[in-house]
């Protein structure tokens, strides 16, 4: 393992809200000289789910990302409080976007999202043995949901239809493991 040849001076945060700290950080760098950084620390999780029927179909969820300024296809997705259990998360949110319940769970990986910026940490789970219910998205989203096939979501991914990096991740590691 590589030793951290950074040294803060001193740092503050410069923005926060209920999800995300702003941090200026004033750094010598690993080449000796005075140098700045920031960092986005995160309040949450970010939460993944590939949940794949009998069939072979998985579930994507689109909606309109204001970050972007653009339509999204994702995996059912969102964040855990740092101090609950990813799979309770991802149970959770499964249920709130999708409707579905799994009765088989598995965690096949864990990201980081972008971390020459930011220190988000996601946690991306395989769910099977679906049962469909009720979604219950959030106020804040207006979710269209998708059944396609997985074969079809990696073709997705390969056509840069699907961006979202957590989605990416998921969907090809999924279809690794099932042989797709």
């Amino acid at each position: 393992m590589g030793a951290n040849n950074w040294e803060t001076i001193q740092s503050h945060t410069v923005y926060e809200n209920p999800w995300v700290q702003v941090e200026h950080h004033d750094v010598i760098t690993p080449a000796g000289k005075p140098g700045i950084y920031g960092v986005v620390k995160f309040k949450n999780k970010a939460i993944g789910i590939v949940p794949v029927d009998d069939d072979g179909f998985t579930y994507l969820v689109g909606q309109y990302r204001y970050t972007l300024g653009e339509y999204s296809w994702e995996i059912p997705e969102g964040g855990g409080p740092l101090v609950e259990d990813p799979l309770a998360a991802a149970q959770r949110e499964l249920k709130e976007e999708t409707g579905l319940v799994a009765e088989n769970w598995q965690r096949i990986g864990r990201i980081h999202t972008s971390n020459s910026v930011t220190d988000e940490e996601g946690f991306i789970f395989l769910a099977q043995g679906l049962t469909q219910g009720d979604a219950e998205p959030e106020e804040t989203e207006q979710l269209q949901v998708r059944r396609v096939a997985l074969t079809e979501a990696v073709a997705m991914v390969m056509r840069s239809e699907i961006t979202d990096s957590i989605s990416m991740c998921a969907i090809l590691m999924a279809a690794r493991m099932m042989g797709v």
